[in-house]
């Protein structure tokens, strides 16, 4: 019941700060990766917000070795940079620079009723099930 109650609150938590950072808008997202036209910086903000948050949260992390509810904590260990991390970023990339939505602002806006967020997370979707399917006959090869 607690890691449902913490979850939700945590979903909560993160929605609504993509609400109120505009990173749940699609133009705003458009108008920050234009960088040859009128480029609309505020974004960055947010990121490096973001990153300086998630490096003190990655550290505590660590140094606990376990979470508030008691569970394990697992961190990425893997760093290697292959052709799979490469070719993944490139349409993670792509994606979002056509659609102005990334999978969590894109759940949040279909959340508030956009429905270019439904096409988007339908799109996502189907991507993943591509994934799916070709990570299953690379495992049986």
């Amino acid at each position: 019941m607690a890691f449902t109650l913490f979850s939700l609150i945590a979903g909560l938590t993160f929605g609504i700060g993509l609400l109120l950072s505009g990173m749940a808008n699609p133009e705003k997202v458009l108008g920050f990766l234009d960088l040859a036209g009128q480029w609309d910086p505020s974004l960055a903000l947010v990121m490096v917000g973001a990153i300086v948050v998630g490096i003190v949260a990655f550290r505590l992390a660590a140094k606990r070795g376990q979470t508030l509810l008691g569970g394990d904590v697992r961190l990425p260990t893997k760093s290697d940079i292959d052709i799979r991390l490469v070719v993944g970023s490139v349409l993670f990339g792509a994606g979002w620079g056509l659609a102005g939505f990334c999978p969590g602002p894109g759940l949040v806006a279909m959340g508030a009723g956009e429905h270019k967020a439904v096409v988007f997370v339908i799109a996502m979707l189907a991507g993943m099930a591509v994934f799916e399917l070709l990570e299953k006959r690379r495992s049986q090869s």
